[in-house]
């Protein structure tokens, strides 16, 4: 318990990260000090070499392999004691490692240890067979080990039934990894397959050594209001890895530091990271179309919780570099006032079904960690083939555990959650008393049942170490449970808002019947979530993401183009809203790109003016196209790679307009507010003022809002594919001067003060706005601002 505390103490103190790090440390070694006493006395033997009964140490020497002596040297004797059963993983402290694992169903357990030569050729150094009688607390194995452990790798073996039917799959020959480690090893280089061909090389969790301190330089978390945040979702490896880039080491962590200052540029004060935590890239088969290697590049399959993925250092096989050059980043980014979340993948993992690999939590405890059938079989609501046993009340603990170390170590400021709704189903063998501590009447909950208040997310929404970051749910599952604007949300929960999606998608692109569906989306979206009682930002806000179309590609494509993938064509979402401007692909006419590229304004500008928080999708703010391929998690290559030679090309025009509307959005009080906003300073409009048209041909929508900060702004949408001269509100005394226009080309598409001949473009259409008039484009939009009439 003592130890519990130390752990705490480590995560509740203020400033977090170093300082509290070596409090927690130096409470630990004490401890253990104090204790060693009476563990020495528990543990008469716990290694296995032969006549020594107090020492664990290397094999014999003629067991050493040729040209391994100067590893082997690095791996040295160690004493071994009980050890304690908490905190679970591998824990250093000043004079060893405190290693402890939890398996409820296992019989016997062994602690492998390896050095890097050995473990290249998948064989273990070190056995230390754990006695059940001293090294375990419950079902809860345990050891400490005295001694040096720079360059050590460990895993675990456990014995006991091996039998699929009952979903037990122990089996001693395997060496596993912990799920609490915080680093794992295995191959150094991305994409490259091991030495004898395998995709699945051997891993091991890499042993922490006390003196791995991060200079932090004092970083705190930005704690920015949730409302003030504009996303960005981007992929590590994707955002520098294309030659034109130009970064020291591409497609890394620190490759990432380096094209900071873009998204500062860009206007974005918060980066979603698509998913780095330990990955296989190599788990696919090959593409049957090109015949080479299908790429696991979104990265939605993983290995380990708590790792960072070791492939995006920019020094492959040395773990402990790979956690600091995550923490660099995040670091880099506070400095430039930029919030990092993490992408995190807690509905399954990389062991699928029967048929996929044993890596970890499945030979550790097969029904603990996973939804489990009565025959064994796999519950799969991830469409993954495996199904994370979320509020089992070992899983449950897993992820506050995983979380917390995320924040107080690692500095992050919130997750989002994939396929969150599978957090919120009933665990295998579902126990009310269990999970509540009282029985539930009426419970008759089988496996899955969505719960009305699930228990995990009641921890994490009540923890008071992650209290204060940001928690994003994308609200359905694979198996059909969709809960966006009814996700259980505790007051602090945000959703991907795939409705605010669909409905924009179909307005802009001219579809009759979603005027009044529209409006609710600049408002918020309050038709979903007013009446729970939660706010604008709990909606994010996306026309794009990472699955489906880019932005480009959604008004250049009328169908998916996936063949590349090797699944003919059958993968990705055939229901994508999308449309073409009148030709299919990207060699079209010159009027159907200009269209194009009015579509891109319009569904951009309707992003940044939207109540509730916008999220921008990695290379839409230049226009990346994906060749029409909706599904490209596959795809290490040009497809799936930030352009910096377009995005250059694009500064004068898509890119300036991207820009400039992030720069609109932050300086408007009205926008971004903290509660949906009501007549007092939203009135709608049609195309005369006051006088909206919500009828089921409607393809017109228009409203001012009263702006501290701006006096008054004017916004319309003509989605039609008729122009149309609309009448503004008259106000006397002041006048309406453009800002944005869609339908005209850049730069005169967004009339910012910089622009050299801004007052002549202005005059251009004077005469409409000195009669309250304004000629609109078709499928355009504006922003007017109301200035003092001089």
């Amino acid at each position: 318990m003592e130890l519990c505390s130390a752990t705490l103490l480590a995560a509740q103190a203020p400033g977090g990260g170093l300082w509290n790090r070596k409090r927690a440390d130096a409470r630990l070694q004490s401890i253990l000090h104090r204790n060693k006493a009476k563990w020495t006395a528990r543990v008469p033997v716990v290694g296995r070499i032969p006549g020594d009964s107090a020492r664990v140490g290397p094999p014999a020497a003629d067991a050493v392999v040729e040209n391994d002596a100067a590893d082997r040297t690095r791996f040295g004797a160690y004493n071994a004691l009980a050890g304690m059963p908490q905190p679970l993983g591998a824990t250093a402290t000043g004079e060893g490692v405190n290693f402890a694992v939890y398996s409820g169903g296992a019989s016997a357990a062994t602690l492998c240890l390896f050095t890097r030569f050995d473990l290249k050729q998948n064989r273990v150094t070190e056995e230390i067979p754990l006695d059940a009688q001293i090294n375990k607390t419950g079902s809860v194995w345990h050891i400490y080990l005295e001694g040096k452990f720079r360059d050590i790798a460990y895993g675990y073996k456990f014995d006991g039934k091996f039998l699929p039917e009952e979903g037990l799959y122990f089996d001693k020959s395997r060496v596993l990894l912990d799920p609490y480690a915080k680093a794992v090893i295995g191959r150094g280089e991305y994409g490259i397959i091991g030495q004898d061909g395998s995709c699945w090389p051997d891993m091991a969790g890499m042993v922490p050594i006390s003196d791995s301190e991060f200079d932090w330089e004092g970083d705190l978390p930005l704690y920015y209001p949730q409302k003030d945040l504009i996303i960005y979702e981007m992929h590590i490896r994707g955002y520098t890895k294309h030659d034109s880039s130009k970064v020291d080491f591409p497609g890394t962590y620190i490759g990432t530091v380096q094209k900071l200052d873009h998204l500062k540029e860009l206007g974005v004060n918060c980066i979603e990271l698509m998913p780095c935590q330990e990955f296989n890239e190599l788990e696919y088969f090959k593409n049957s179309v090109h015949g080479e290697n299908r790429f696991n590049f979104w990265g939605y399959s993983t290995i380990n919780f708590f790792s960072p993925m070791l492939r995006y250092s920019s020094t492959g096989m040395a773990t402990h570099d790979a956690v600091n050059e995550f923490k660099m980043l995040v670091r880099e980014a506070h400095k430039r006032g930029i919030e990092v979340i993490i992408d995190i993948v807690f509905n399954h993992t990389v062991e699928g079904n029967e048929n996929g690999p044993i890596l970890s939590f499945r030979g550790i405890d097969n029904r603990t960690y996973y939804m489990i059938a009565p025959k064994g079989e796999f519950y799969n609501y991830s469409g993954c083939g495996n199904t994370f046993n979320c509020n089992h009340p070992v899983v449950r603990q897993f992820v506050i555990d995983c979380m917390r170390y995320w924040v107080t170590d690692m500095h992050i400021d919130g997750f989002r959650f994939d396929l969150a709704s599978i957090m919120t189903r009933a665990s295998s063998l579902w126990d009310a008393v269990n999970a509540y501590g009282r029985q539930v009447e009426g419970d008759t909950m089988t496996t899955g049942t969505p719960l009305s208040d699930p228990p995990l997310i009641d921890m994490i929404s009540n923890d008071p170490i992650l209290g204060g970051v940001k928690l994003i749910a994308e609200a359905w599952d694979a198996g059909g449970l969709y809960q966006v604007g009814r996700f259980p949300h505790w007051g602090i929960w945000s959703e991907w808002n795939g409705q605010y999606r669909d409905v924009v998608r179909q307005f802009i692109k001219g579809t009759d019947g979603f005027a009044g569906a529209f409006a609710h989306c600049l408002c918020g979206s309050p038709n979903i979530y007013q009446e729970g009682g939660r706010r604008p930002w709990n909606s994010i806000n996306f026309v794009c993401a990472h699955d489906g179309f880019t932005l480009a590609d959604l008004v250049t494509y009328n169908n998916k183009n996936n063949s590349a993938n090797g699944e003919d064509n059958r993968d990705g979402e055939n229901h994508n809203l999308s449309w073409n401007c009148g030709e299919e692909g990207e060699f079209a006419s010159l009027s159907v790109r200009r269209l194009r590229r009015r579509q891109m304004r319009n569904f951009f500008l309707c992003l940044m003016v939207s109540q509730g928080v916008p999220m921008i999708h990695m290379g839409d703010e230049y226009g990346h196209t994906k060749g029409g391929n909706n599904n490209t998690y596959c795809h290490d290559n040009y497809l799936s790679y930030f352009r910096w030679d377009e995005k250059e090309e694009a500064l004068s025009d898509f890119y300036r307009f991207c820009r400039l509307m992030t720069q609109f959005r932050r300086e408007c009080e009205s926008i971004g507010l903290d509660d949906f906003p009501t007549s007092d300073r939203l009135q709608w409009h049609g195309h005369r003022p006051g006088a909206p048209d919500w009828s089921g041909t409607s393809r017109f929508v228009a409203f001012s809002l009263i702006d501290s900060v701006k006096r008054e702004i004017y916004m319309a949408f003509n989605t039609s594919h008729l122009p149309v001269v609309i009448t503004i509100p008259d106000r006397p005394g002041f006048r309406w001067d453009p800002l944005v226009d869609t339908g005209k080309p850049a730069p005169y598409d967004f009339l910012s003060g910089d622009l050299h001949d801004r007052e002549t473009a202005i005059q251009q259409v004077s005469h409409f706005l000195n009669s309250n008039l304004y000629p609109m484009l078709s499928y355009s939009s504006i922003i007017l601002l109301l200035c003092p009439d001089s």
